[in-house]
């Protein structure tokens, strides 16, 4: 009885050892994003960040050449229609290659353009044909006659003189009809450059807006020359900024109207009637 006893108090006393607690330990990262725009390198400017000055500068470039080329070919319509649709091919990509305050100011009116764009084409078209003009005088002032042309001067017989092509000042009674021919001229230009706004191949917007040009030119200088002497080959200006070129702009009512008012008023109704007849086809 004893043995048993002592066996069963020793069951009782031996107890089983608690089992150990496992601590597990959670380590947080915190991965913190790195942004994909930021750079530590320092920017330099580029043109592409300033896209008004960029087609400005084109805009500038494009009218001093136009108005270069006007001036040398003495406004042949050939010549201009050539020289229009390099231009167009050259910084039609930058700047729409207006070089025409004509085409700006009927982009503009038609919500083509933003009013700072267009205000920025026209002083840039401005200062190109000045440029233009300026560069040329100082040219011409640099020219000195040969003495043997001298020595033909003294015996009677013509001497050079050279000068640079320009306006020739408006006859009187016939402003209206020039003011008319300037207007339509405007109209046709601005409905040709209208119906090639939307045009995806640059060679197919430079040669139709060259050609506008160029028809545009020649009716305006046919009804302008029938006007004043009859012959069908008049000026045809179609360019406020190529008209300060031509030195045809003073400070009186008829010039600034015809070369300055009529042809971009023209404008905005070619751009006017090309846009409602967009609209009508789409209707339809």
């Amino acid at each position: 009885m004893a043995t048993k006893k002592t066996a069963a108090a020793a069951k009782k006393t031996i107890k089983k050892a608690p089992a150990k607690k496992s601590v597990t330990s959670t380590k947080v990262t915190t991965v913190t994003p790195v942004s994909k725009g930021l750079s530590t390198k320092n920017k330099s400017f580029s043109f592409s960040r300033s896209p008004i000055l960029a087609a400005s500068i084109a805009e500038f470039i494009g009218t001093a050449l136009l108005a270069t080329v006007i001036l040398a070919t003495k406004g042949e319509p050939l010549y201009i229609l050539f020289t229009l649709v390099a231009i167009v091919l050259t910084i039609g990509a930058v700047s729409g290659a207006h070089v025409n305050p004509v085409v700006t100011i009927g982009a503009w009116a038609t919500k083509r353009i933003d009013a700072i764009r267009a205000v920025s084409y026209l002083v840039a078209q401005v200062l190109g044909a000045l440029v233009a003009l300026v560069i040329a005088n100082a040219y011409l002032s640099s020219f000195s006659v040969p003495a043997e042309s001298q020595q033909a001067g003294l015996l009677g017989q013509a001497m050079p003189d050279p000068s640079l092509f320009k306006l020739g000042a408006i006859e009187g009674g016939k402003e209206w009809l020039l003011l008319a021919a300037e207007f339509l001229g405007g109209a046709l230009f601005g409905f040709g450059v209208a119906s090639f706004s939307k045009e995806k191949s640059r060679t197919a917007v430079a040669l139709g807006v060259g050609g506008s040009l160029f028809l545009a030119v020649l009716v305006t200088s046919y009804l302008t020359g029938l006007a004043i002497s009859g012959s069908g080959a008049g000026p045809a200006v179609l360019n406020p900024a190529i008209a300060f070129t031509l030195q045809g702009v003073t400070w009186s009512l008829w010039p600034i109207a015809i070369y300055l008012f009529a042809s971009p008023l023209g404008a905005v109704l070619g751009f006017v009637v090309r846009d409602l007849i967009s609209v009508e086809s789409g209707k339809e």
